[in-house]
């Protein structure tokens, strides 16, 4: 039943995150007459600026979440964000509200340490080996017994905040002070990673709806400190290293459950394809399928949660990302030379409408296809670097 938004027999859909890729299934959801209500911590986010209403809360208050879910009774709940506090989640799915994909999933995910000892421990699934620690001197003993050079995360965090690598064992405490300050909430507990040798990392959209389990085509990135710089798609594979990589993403996402689209990163080996993360939810380097794909990332999310049919994924075009970000922290700013940026061929720009500007934070993408990866790389980039930013405070 899809009533008209605002009226009595309307479907309501509440995003638990409002960034700019929130915004994007916001879009896509009113496109299919969904009346949507956006949620975040801080005014005016992206998303807000297009739902049909919106809720500033802390999402990690248990009772300020469960109080708008209450109020609202929204017919579908999606988490766009890991800061969430996800028993609330677990608790409103009891009750009979439907979460995106489970609530489960989303709790498994927005921990490193549930989601990997899921993988490795009960999946079987190819990880880099890796070790917990609640304490300095508890992680100087796993760095020695991981090796390094070696990653070190906090097992709670989003975006890859706190995340660095420890070249030797003297970073250890550099690497454990970036990882406390980057860690959600007041969990101490980060993850040793081994160091593995790859060629290249991905980003597998994998969808699961009524149509089955289908999949993107492969989309590389470059990240620095955990976030993500640049994407492309298709990114080169051998026939094995894909077939292996979906294996590995449909039993992972299988596991999980529900209906949606999961971002499933892999690190690609000579020999071997291992499993990195998932998230159960549209990925910031699948930005770049709104240029290459028939159906955009965000498109199939929707499709999928709402139960629609998805018989096939397009790859139309060759195409590349590539990010603006900001460089010091004001709520006075301007986005520049946005013309300049337009005036390579094949190119667009999607400015976010973020109120403030933090260190590293995105503010804005471009996105161009070519005939070639290589090419559409090369224009984004040119085409990102004409974007400037101005700080006026």
């Amino acid at each position: 039943m899809y009533g008209a938004p605002l009226s009595k027999r309307a479907k309501k859909m509440m995003l638990l995150g409002s960034g700019e890729l929130g915004k994007e299934v916001i879009i896509e959801a009113q496109r299919l007459g969904v009346e949507t209500i956006a949620v975040d911590r801080y005014a005016n986010a992206p998303g807000m600026q297009v739902a049909h209403r919106s809720h500033v809360i802390d999402m990690l208050d248990r009772d300020a979440l469960m109080e708008v879910i209450k109020a609202e009774q929204p017919d579908i709940i999606v988490p766009e964000i890991e800061a969430i506090a996800t028993e609330v989640l677990l608790e409103v799915e009891q009750e009979g509200f439907h979460v995106v994909p489970t609530a489960r999933a989303t709790r498994l995910t927005m921990d490193r340490e549930g989601i990997r000892r899921l993988a490795a421990e009960e999946l079987k699934l190819p990880v880099a080996s890796y070790k917990f620690a609640d304490s300095l001197e508890e992680l100087k003993q796993a760095v020695e017994d991981i090796g390094t050079p070696c990653f070190i995360k906090p097992v709670m965090s989003s975006s890859g905040k706190g995340q660095s690598v420890c070249k030797d064992y003297s970073e250890v405490e550099k690497s454990w002070d970036i990882a406390m300050k980057g860690s959600r909430g007041k969990s101490t507990r980060v993850i040793v990673e081994e160091f593995i040798e790859f060629e290249s990392e991905i980003t597998l959209l994998t969808v699961r709806s009524i149509s089955g389990t289908t999949f993107c085509a492969p989309i590389g990135h470059v990240q620095k400190d955990g976030d993500y710089i640049e994407s492309w798609q298709p990114h080169n594979m051998d026939d094995w290293q894909i077939e292996e990589s979906k294996r590995i993403a449909k039993v992972v996402t299988d596991e999980l459950g529900g209906y949606g689209l999961f971002g499933v990163e892999l690190f690609i080996g000579k020999d071997k394809v291992y499993f990195s993360e998932v998230s159960p939810r549209p990925h910031d380097t699948g930005m770049v399928t709104l240029v290459t794909q028939d159906l955009s990332e965000f498109a199939l999310h929707v499709r999928a949660i709402l139960g629609f049919p998805i018989p096939s994924i397009q790859l139309l075009t060759p195409g590349a990302t590539y990010t603006l970000k900001a460089g010091r922290e004001t709520t006075d700013f301007s986005i520049e030379n946005i013309g300049d940026a337009l005036q390579f061929n094949n190119t667009q720009v999607r400015v976010f409408g973020k109120p403030e500007t933090k260190v590293g934070r995105r503010m804005a993408v471009a996105l161009s296809t070519e005939q070639t990866t290589e090419l559409a790389r090369e224009t984004a980039s040119k085409a990102a670097k004409s974007l400037r930013i101005d700080y006026y405070s």
